[in-house]
Parts: C-alpha cells; sequence; structure tokens
C-alpha cells in the first residue's frame, strides 16, 4: 500500500516542481519586458499597449502557475503559532486536515465559481478593449489553471501527509529528488 501511494506523490509532486521551475523563468522575462517598456518610453518617447499588457500576463501567468510549488516546496504562508512545536505525526494530521477541509474545498470553489466566467471569455474569444492583447480569454483561463494545479498538489499533499501517518519517512520538500536537475 505504502509504495504505489508513494510513487504517485513522487509522480505529482515532480510534475509540480518541474511546472514551477519551468515558469520561474517568467520572472526574467516579465523584468526584461518592463526593462523595455521603461526605455523605450522614457528614452525614445514610444508606448505601446500590447507590451504593457504582456506584462501583466507575464505577471499573472507567473503567481497562478507556481502556487502549487510554493506548497509543494511547504513555502506558503503559515499563521498557526502552535505548528512549529508540534511533532511530525501531529504536523501530518494539521496537514492532511487542512488539505481536506480547506485546502480541496476552496480549489473546487474557486474553479466552479469561474468556469462560467472563463468559458463566456473563450466564447467571446474576449480581446482587450483598448487596442491591446487580443488574448484576456487565456489570462481568464489561469483561474481555472491555478485550481487544477493546486488540486493536484493537494491530492500529493495528501498523500504525503497518509504516508507520515503511516509511519513512512520522506524527504523534506527541500530534499526532493528533482532538486539536482
Amino acid at each position: 500500500m505504502k509504495q504505489p501511494l508513494l510513487r504517485w506523490q513522487q509522480r505529482l509532486t515532480g510534475f509540480t516542481l518541474a511546472l514551477g521551475r519551468s515558469t520561474a523563468w517568467l520572472a526574467l522575462l516579465l523584468v526584461l519586458g518592463m526593462m523595455l517598456v521603461v526605455t523605450l518610453r522614457y528614452g525614445f518617447g514610444i508606448g505601446n499597449i500590447a507590451l504593457q499588457e504582456s506584462l501583466t500576463y507575464l505577471h499573472g501567468a507567473l503567481f497562478m502557475l507556481a502556487i502549487a510549488y510554493t506548497l509543494a516546496e511547504d513555502e506558503h504562508v503559515r499563521v498557526d503559532v502552535l505548528y512549529q512545536r508540534f511533532s511530525p505525526r501531529q504536523r501530518a494530521w494539521v496537514n492532511l486536515l487542512g488539505t481536506l477541509f480547506l485546502l480541496l474545498p476552496v480549489c473546487g470553489a474557486l474553479f466552479w465559481l469561474s468556469l462560467d466566467y472563463v468559458l463566456s471569455s473563450w466564447k467571446e474569444q474576449e480581446a482587450s478593449a483598448n487596442g491591446g492583447l487580443p488574448f484576456v480569454y487565456l489570462l481568464k483561463s489561469l483561474l481555472l489553471i491555478l485550481p487544477a494545479l493546486l488540486t493536484i498538489q493537494g491530492l500529493a499533499e495528501l498523500m504525503r501527509h497518509s504516508l507520515t501517518l503511516m509511519g513512512a519517512t520522506l524527504p523534506a520538500p527541500e530534499q526532493h529528488p528533482e532538486d539536482g536537475l
């Protein structure tokens, strides 16, 4: 029982980590794009709405695609001051219950509440109203991709915490085998 669960947990987490590392390159593109916008505007007096909107798209994609990576690396914000004093088993219980009763329901609600909004944008092939990029529907699609990615990593977290409760010893998030890649 532990081995198949462990394999699936590692596959799902590996997917999330690979996507997160790939997404990190968007930060470099965002900085270079901002430098280009500033140089064009203040150096040459050239403004470009589509270029400026592309930075909004990159910014949105960076955060929406990398949020599951943050969860996989256990770098998300914790408010619980008692958590740090808990044993690994107690932490596993808190994380398992939090994932099951908070994270996954919120992901489901976010997906469900965004679905009509995103579908209507796709149906209209929504574009920028002020002459910017014609792909607003792609940007809005991130509202569905975010909860899907968080759900995938949430399932991996459920498996990881279940394995901990079953007595398995798992590597800490910063010790994932993919870190060397």
